[in-house]
């Protein structure tokens, strides 16, 4: 089964409201088996979602309650499939720390073919929430295709 990894920097805004929305499609389209997880790049282990992107995503009927932040560990990287990031920050961060994985570590929005940061609503007003879950929406939507291909044919490292 494969195991895609999406990652921020907190592991509270970007990454969980990813995670749950990826997951949501991926069902959708018969993948019951995959895994869909979330870490940050610069995490405090244990952390509640952000309360806009709990809100946000209760509104979509997901739920984010029990989503707890944690930290990137080379652990993590090795047993994912498809690394996905939110920043260039965060994906040229994860190449060079773990050299041996960053052949499954991208952007996400390389999935749609373009190559853009995610921006970070932390400390935000609702609506650049808003805006991160919809631009989230949209790159998964138009991206999926290219995510299961390289999640589907990853081989053990």
């Amino acid at each position: 089964m494969p195991h895609i990894l999406i990652i921020c920097t907190a592991n509270i805004c970007r990454s969980p409201v990813g995670e749950a929305l990826l997951r949501q499609k991926l069902h959708a389209l018969g993948y019951t088996d995959w895994r869909v997880s979330s870490a940050g790049t610069w995490a405090v282990n244990g952390r509640a979602a952000a309360e806009f992107s709990q809100q946000l995503m209760k509104e979509q009927r997901l739920d984010l309650s029990t989503h707890r932040s944690r930290m990137i560990t080379g652990e993590m990287l090795a047993e994912s499939d498809l690394v996905l990031c939110m920043e260039s920050g965060h994906a040229e961060a994860l190449r060079v720390e773990f050299p041996s994985q960053a052949h499954k570590v991208f952007m996400l929005t390389e999935m749609r073919g373009r190559k853009y940061n995610i921006n970070d609503p932390y400390g935000g007003p609702l609506e650049t929430y808003q805006q991160m879950v919809q631009e989230l929406d949209n790159v998964l939507d138009a991206g999926l295709p290219q995510i299961v291909e390289l999640a589907g044919v990853r081989t053990e490292d």
